[in-house]
């Protein structure tokens, strides 16, 4: 009698089981949620503890110039010192220890995800929470948003690391962490995940959209738990009067996308100019550039920080347009120059501002032409925001969530849709960039390339040309021209005049089909230019000349045009192949 055996299911290694299973990306997308809602908590802890210390206020942007409590002998003169202090602490923490934590932070985890496969430092979560809560609670005129994006994926990217995934999966996991950041600090758990494959991973494949929504509800739940259910803005309900307005709305599209570009461009040619007059240390650059922005703070107090109750008193009504338009001049300067010193915060709180001020006050002005036809200018300073987070970072998926979840807003989302849209067309007529891509483009990294492509922009031909093929002198016969070109292999070879200067090159086509038509000259009659390719042309561009050129090489010229080598495409391929 033969007995049966049972099969024995074999377990699985946890290892094996988290890089190869679904449920284990499930497992650490819930992780990593948890992680970056907690994240959230004592990020904002640090944020409201280093804004009493620094100005003895909840929040300094409504207090009025008001002194300092612990020292109102100052009065608002305190404004002055606040930002150089927080300078001496967080410029040589970021310096020594994790120098992607100045800026914006958005960018940088941009280019993890693109360049360097998902992976960032794990000390880069500690320092970027410092800097940032230290920055905007002395008085740098910046978000939050970037920072906890930053914290978030650096927690992912670390996990991800310590279990030893592929880069595919760690890209999610840095996602996730992005996400779930946006979601736990705004209370935006569909935000969180449009924000991140949007921006982030630059894609929706169902797989990492999964594993990136419960990471966002993960620390939502958790966020929620703290800060409690609310929208992010307490605003009063707001309401359209009539279908004409949605022509006013196309409008506010292009305005208020314009001043989103605007933005950009500022934020950039002050960073620019900050890194031009500065020849110190760059740790010490923070508090030397902070005696600057404690300046304008004290110009205009409501630039001190993220800003947040002087947006909601805007779209509220509660400022004349002059004013407006002063706060909007103004936050595009104080963020620029808290950027451009070396602070670390976020754009997207900015942006919002920006759009509030533009949108509140195109309100007042249709208002006052059309009462009876326009609704509240807080309408059009709510729309105004998305509209401007559209114009600077075109991300208009996200643009609409987030403000319909920031808001609460529902009734609203038709202009909402119409404005952001334009916003966005508006932005890509006037520009190439967005306010994260032209921070990496600066660097010669262009997102929009395929990875291979990138890498080789980023090569030049100088490290591939090979040596120069004999070149033909212009006077060189056509039968020992086509005896030349057939004997090279290349198809075409580089032709030189008496003193060995470069005059373009000849084919083994254009010789043939002359000599076919009995043409008794030389190669000199023949010389074309093909297309320019020099040794600091990138290999993307070689290539493509390559592709367009008769033949399967090009010569390489110098700066003065002399010729120095050869370019064939099995050197690009084989560069590439390299990399």
């Amino acid at each position: 009698m033969s007995v049966r055996r049972v099969p024995v299911p074999v377990r699985q290694p946890i290892g094996r089981w988290l890089r190869e299973s679904r449920s284990g990306l499930v497992g650490l997308a819930v992780l990593i949620g948890a992680g970056a809602g907690l994240g959230a908590i004592v990020f904002r802890w640090l944020i409201t503890t280093f804004t009493h210390l620094f100005s003895g206020q909840a929040d300094y942007a409504d207090a009025g110039r008001a002194a300092h409590p612990w020292f109102p002998e100052l009065g608002p003169w305190f404004l002055l010192l606040a930002p150089v202090i927080a300078g001496l602490i967080y410029g040589p923490l970021v310096y020594k220890f994790a120098p992607e934590a100045r800026g914006h932070g958005v960018p940088e985890v941009m280019y993890a995800v693109a360049e360097r496969g998902g992976r960032i430092p794990a000390q880069v979560s500690a320092v970027k929470a410092l800097a940032s809560a230290l920055t905007i609670g002395s008085g740098g005129s910046v978000g939050r948003e970037g920072p906890i994006v930053q914290i978030g994926s650096a927690l992912g990217s670390t996990l991800g690391r310590i279990t030893r995934l592929p880069e595919s999966r760690l890209r999610v996991l840095v996602a996730c962490g992005a996400a779930g950041g946006i979601a736990a600090t705004f209370n935006a758990p569909l935000a969180g995940p449009f924000f991140a494959m949007e921006l982030i991973l630059r894609d929706f494949a169902a797989e990492s959209f999964g594993a990136v929504v419960l990471a966002s509800v993960t620390a939502s739940v958790v966020g929620r738990a703290a800060f409690g259910n609310t929208a992010f803005l307490d605003l009063p309900p707001f309401t359209l009067r009539n279908p004409v307005e949605y022509l006013l709305f196309v409008v506010l599209g292009v305005v208020v996308g314009a001043c989103g570009v605007l933005f950009t461009r500022v934020l950039y040619w002050i960073e620019d100019f900050c890194d031009w007059v500065w020849r110190g240390p760059e740790w010490l650059r923070p508090a030397v550039g902070g005696l600057f922005l404690g300046g304008l703070l004290l110009l205009l107090p409501q630039m001190y920080g993220v800003g947040y109750p002087v947006l909601q008193n805007a779209v509220e009504g509660k400022y004349v347009i002059g004013f407006l338009l002063l706060l909007l001049v103004g936050k595009i300067v104080a963020t620029s120059l808290t950027i451009g010193i070396g602070g670390s915060g976020g754009v997207f709180a900015p942006s919002l501002f920006i759009g509030a001020m533009g949108g509140t006050a195109f309100g007042i002005v249709v208002h006052a032409w059309l009462p009876s036809l326009t609704a509240s200018p807080g309408v059009y300073g709510l729309i105004g925001m998305g509209a401007a987070f559209a114009g600077s970072a075109r991300a208009p998926i996200t643009a609409v969530i987030v403000l319909f979840e920031l808001t609460g807003q529902y009734t609203i989302i038709l202009p909402m849709l119409t404005a952001i849209v334009i916003a966005t067309a508006t932005s890509r007529a006037l520009s190439r960039d967005t306010i994260y891509t032209l921070k990496l483009r600066r660097r010669g990294v262009d997102l929009d390339r395929h990875p291979q492509e990138r890498r080789l922009a980023a090569t030049m031909v100088e490290s591939v040309a090979e040596p120069l093929p004999e070149p033909l002198p212009a006077g060189t016969p056509l039968e020992r021209a086509a005896h030349a070109l057939a004997v090279s292999g290349h198809g075409i070879l580089p032709v030189t005049d008496e003193q060995g200067r470069y005059q373009g090159c000849v084919t083994a086509q254009a010789v043939a089909e002359a000599l076919g038509d009995d043409h008794d000259g030389t190669v000199g009659d023949l010389a074309e230019l093909p297309p320019l390719v020099t040794c600091e042309t990138s290999l993307a561009d070689a290539l493509t000349a390559l592709t367009n050129a008769p033949g399967t090489g090009l010569p390489v010229l110098d700066g003065d045009h002399q010729l120095t080598g050869w370019l064939t495409h099995q050197a690009v391929l084989s560069a590439l192949a390299r990399q």
